[in-house]
Parts: structure tokens; sequence; C-alpha cells
């Protein structure tokens, strides 16, 4: 059982794009009766899903409850932001019941469950549980290497090499770390792109571990809160790519900011976000477009050539200024040809 002083922290961790923004708003909205806190690491400067998490806000989960770290993965920058972030949590007038934390779209789990370590929080915090989130259709059509078969044929004929790609290698960590995995997007796919996909997951995890098909983040809270597996004591069951190493490093990807005027044609928007998948390779895009004649803020979020636009909350007093983050793999980023493609 979990030591009850302390407060149980759940990391969901996740592919680009695979619902750990929706999945907590979820949560935000059915606490099930405990007073939440978020922190969100976002890969890039603009917070867009700290943003969107802000504007789902309630006495269940105040605004102050949720902080964004925007300087880097927070795996990586451990001393600096995240365990002063995670003392500050701690220290609010209403100590929260339960901390969520949704790590970058790039993170890798482990290095950031060694954190938990630290003697600053070790006594005061325990990692309830890992959730690992895998969009149904990318995993079943094998999206997280560029060429699966062509991969496993290579390593059949070569024990000795290792051709996994970067993608491959953090959707395979995360899986491995994870205590319960969803299978996102569940609508999308029919009956056997999920049982393939629930294969992949399969052969991936090297334990035995609950895998749940969900759509739009709907999932009983009681399913992923209160696992008490306490990660932060059983490291040596989640096995890494990085394991033996001190460090990590994220060169593997880039982004880039995009500034746009006020958007009069959202069709020829979207339209260009969906070339820079096939054009660009680009990977994810995500950030908020000001409409000309209307008072909400647009949310675009694509994946790959997936893109979905919709209104968000009103401008209110900010800055209509329309900016997106376009991250995609370091070797294949062309910001000159992306900004041109976004026609600025």
């Amino acid at each position: 059982m979990t030591d009850l002083n302390k407060i149980p922290v759940t990391v969901i961790t996740g592919f680009l794009g695979s619902g750990k923004t929706t999945l907590i708003r979820h949560l935000m909205q059915n606490p099930q009766g405990r007073r939440l806190a978020v922190l969100v690491n976002e890969f890039g400067t603009v917070g867009v899903d700290g943003e969107i998490l802000k504007a789902c806000a309630d006495e269940n989960c105040p605004e102050e409850n949720i902080v964004e770290l925007a300087n880097g993965c927070i795996c990586c920058t451990v001393a600096d932001d995240f365990i002063p972030t995670i003392e500050a949590l701690m220290a609010l007038p209403q100590k929260p019941d339960h901390i969520v934390i949704e790590t970058s779209g790039l993170a890798l789990p482990k290095p950031l469950l060694k954190a938990f370590e630290w003697p600053a929080i070790r006594s005061r915090i325990t990692v309830d549980g890992v959730v690992a989130l895998a969009d149904a259709e990318a995993v079943a059509a094998g999206r997280f290497a560029p060429n699966v078969e062509a991969v496993e044929a290579q390593r059949l004929a070569d024990d000795s090499l290792d051709h996994d790609t970067p993608l491959s290698e953090v959707f395979e960590d995360q899986i491995s770390c994870a205590d319960i995995i969803l299978l996102t997007k569940a609508d999308l796919v029919d009956e056997a792109q999920m049982q393939k996909a629930r294969d992949v997951i399969a052969a991936e995890s090297p334990r035995k571990v609950s895998v749940v098909a969900i759509s739009e983040g709907d999932v009983d809270p009681r399913v992923i809160l209160g696992l008490e597996a306490a990660a932060e004591d059983d490291l040596d069951a989640r096995p890494s790519h990085h394991d033996g190493h001190d460090d990590h490093e994220h060169d593997d990807f880039d982004t880039i900011m995009v500034d746009l005027p006020e958007i009069a044609d959202t069709d020829t928007l979207k339209s260009a976000i969906e070339g820079l998948a096939r054009s660009h390779d680009v990977l994810r895009v995500k950030g908020y477009i000001a409409v000309e004649g209307k008072p909400m803020r647009m949310l675009v979020q694509a994946v790959g050539d997936r893109v979905r636009m919709q209104y968000d909350t009103p401008w209110g007093g900010r800055p209509r200024v329309s900016s997106l983050v376009v991250i995609a793999e370091h070797d294949r980023i062309d910001p000159p040809a992306i900004r041109a493609a976004l026609g600025v």
C-alpha cells in the first residue's frame, strides 16, 4: 500500500498527439472528489496545452494549481525546474490531493521517475502510476517508425545492429515504463486495427499491463488514479533504451515558432498544415489562431496529416496573435520552407 502521508503523482506520457491533454481535461471535469494539481511540460516555448487546461480550471483544480514548464524537458532540468515546481505545489495553501504530470510528447519517462528519488521530495510524494497513451490508429499502422517492416528485416538479418529510429525508442520507453496503457481515438479504428494495436503494445511491453481503449479522453478516473504503483521503487522493472546513461538528449527533434497574421480562410490553413506532414515530414503542429471577425481563439492541433481546428475560448484581453509550434525530426526540419508553406 502507498504511504498515505505522501501525495500521489500520476505521470501521463505518450507520443505526439496521443491525447494527453484531452485526458487531463476529462480528469479535471471528473475528479472523484480529489483536489487536483497539474504540471504541464511543453516542448517549445508556447504553452498551448497549459492554456487549454487553464481554460478548464474550477474549484477542484483552480488556475493556480496548473503550472507550465516550457524551459526544456523536466527530466533534463530536475534541479532548476521540476523539484522547485513540485515543492511549490505541495506548499499551496490548500495542498492538492493528487498531482498529474503531463510530459511532453518527446519525453522519456524513466529519467523523470528517477527524479522522485531526490531527498527534497522523496518522503513527501510517490508515483501512483505511469499512464502511457498511444494513438490506436497510428500504432496499428506502425507510424512510430518510418518503415517498421524494413527495420524488422534488417534487425533479423543482423542482431548486432540497432536500427531503431528516435521515434520508436521514445515509443518503446513510454510503453516499457507504463503501469497502464490507454489506446486512444478508438472510434477511428475498426476491430482488426484495434487488435493489431494491442498486439504491438503486447510485443513492446516488458511486463503484463492493462490496455484500455478510449475515445475523447473518456475513462473512469478510478481506472488510472489510485494505482498505488510506487513506481519510483520499481525502476528495474521498467527498462529503457537509455539505461546506463547519465542523461539523454532531445537533439533528434527541433521546433520552430511560426507567427501568422489573422486568418480569413481556415480551410486554406488546414490544407497547408496537412501538406506539411507529407512534404516536410512534420510530426506535430499546435497553437492558437486569430480568425478575422471571430471573438474566439481557434485551437489548432495536428498529428501528421490529421488536423483538428476548433474554436476554444475568447481572446479576452490577450493580444490577437496567431502562433503555431511546429515539431519535426532534426535532420528534416526546414524552417524557411515550412514558413513559406504556411504563407509567411
